[in-house]
């Protein structure tokens, strides 16, 4: 495509896909099969580290499936690849997604083999929206899940995101910071992502301002005229010299003196804390705070607040902005129904189970206790999971949550697991998720059917 800016839109958001995705949906709709399909998007097992994953990303999905259209300019692409017919090329200028969408509302937590959400359409529509699905559910699902832990390792101290910088492109940091919110992140550095989301924004200083001015006060004084309330960084030379520079501030300016805190990125955080808390609270400082940053993750941050170190919000980046420890989630979006038909599939490893879904979850006194995965069609004991969300392409009115909606329900969903799933230790034994006899008994029967085949 000419003009291309490098930044993916509403507009050619068609084209994110594999190719494929594209060369299958030909050979569908030259073969005639058109009839409903229903796919299902999981992932298989959880990351060593997790005991549970945050359901993130529906927004988005829902968002893309409404909008989806091959504008001329991306037919015209298309057309100079020399893959695609013309009459082929005709059909697809009409097309909309026109299929059912059910998924757990964002901010669930999901176990694996759990559907994050279902697609129901003509094959052809399902078969092409799997790569953006996945991309955008994996991204914030994962990111989502490691935030989650970096909050509930800081207790109730404030947590803002500081990872823009070194996050896998723009369209990671933006729908990450989205994902941090939900999880329960305060706030974060991110402007754009503040503007698009309503997310608050928060932000200090850099070493290179202090850098630019001759003497380190010199810029204390400087940035403090501007933004009274300021946090100021102490950490350029020497540390606790910077912190002495803040309370020799504080004498200069009197009762005008406003900082907010001060912030520490480097060095023995947990012992600068206390020899910082040691100097603030002797010159009668004691409400200035102390904010700490750099390569922070939930490990860390669990230790300084197990210790009883005095910070009182992190500034947490590239540990949680990429999930350093579990990057990856293993998501898959299966063909689970066509025709009316179950369908499975029985690789190694890799094995599906058929037909449409729902998962319900069963709580006592308010607590999950345990989750069953069942079909689509049968009503069991618990809280039923999956919702739907769009009907023939178009969003329902209960999928539109706002953000800080989103963002309480995921408090309190996580707030309703076992006490052992919300710990950073990995739960043993793991949370139970069981397959309902219903569903058992069909996967047994088709699986029984396919080898009788296999064997003539």
């Amino acid at each position: 495509m000419s003009g291309a800016s490098g930044w993916e839109s509403d507009r050619n958001a068609s084209l994110l896909t594999d190719l494929y995705q594209l060369t299958m949906l030909q050979a569908y709709w030259r073969e005639g099969l058109a009839d409903r399909a229903a796919f299902s998007l999981f992932f298989r097992q959880l990351p060593r580290s997790r005991n549970y994953l945050i359901a993130c990303g529906l927004e988005d999905a829902l968002r893309y499936l409404e909008e989806l259209r091959f504008t001329e300019e991306a037919l015209e692409y298309l057309r100079g690849l020399g893959f695609f017919s013309r009459p082929f090329l005709d059909w697809l200028a009409d097309l909309r997604f026109t299929g059912d969408v059910f998924a757990m509302p964002e901010g669930t937590p999901v176990f694996p083999n759990e559907p994050l959400l279902e697609v129901e359409a003509p094959i052809g529509e399902a078969q092409l929206v799997e790569s953006f699905l996945i991309n955008q559910l994996h991204l914030q699902t994962a990111l989502a899940s490691k935030a989650t832990r970096v909050v509930a390792a800081a207790r109730g101290r404030k947590v803002v995101d500081f990872a823009m910088r070194r996050m896998h492109g723009a369209d990671a940091a933006l729908k990450g910071a989205r994902a941090f919110y939900v999880a329960g992140v305060d706030a974060t550095s991110n402007v754009l992502a503040g503007k698009l989301y309503g997310i608050p924004v928060s932000g200090t200083m850099a070493h290179s301002y202090v850098q630019a001015h001759p003497e380190e006060l010199d810029a204390f004084r400087a940035f403090v005229r501007l933004y009274p309330d300021t946090i100021l960084l102490v950490d350029t030379y020497d540390t606790l010299e910077g912190v002495r520079k803040v309370v020799q501030l504080s004498r200069e300016l009197g009762g005008d003196f406003a900082v907010r805190g001060i912030r520490l990125d480097s060095g023995d955080l947990a012992l600068l804390a206390r020899q910082a808390r040691e100097i603030l609270d002797g010159a009668g400082l004691d409400e200035v705070e102390i904010f700490a940053s750099g390569l922070l993750d939930e490990h860390g941050i669990a230790r300084m607040v197990g210790e009883g170190v005095p910070i009182t919000g992190f500034g947490v980046g590239t540990r949680m902005g990429v999930s350093e420890d579990a990057p990856t989630v293993d998501l898959a979006y299966k063909l689970t129904e066509y025709a009316g038909v179950a369908r499975q599939k029985l690789s190694p490893g890799k094995a599906t189970l058929p037909g449409r879904k729902q998962v319900f979850r069963v709580e006592s006194d308010g607590v999950a206790e345990r989750d069953v995965l069942a079909g689509r069609d049968e009503t069991l004991a618990g809280r039923p999971l999956l919702h739907p969300v769009m009907r023939e392409g178009r969003r329902l009115p209960s999928a539109s949550p706002t953000l800080e909606e989103i963002r309480a329900r995921a408090a309190e969903e996580i707030a309703k697991l076992p006490e052992k799933l919300r710990s950073l230790e990995p739960a043993d034994p793991p949370y139970r998720v069981e397959v309902s006899d219903a569903l058992r008994a069909r996967a047994e029967r088709l699986r029984a059917r396919f080898e009788g085949r296999a064997r003539r």
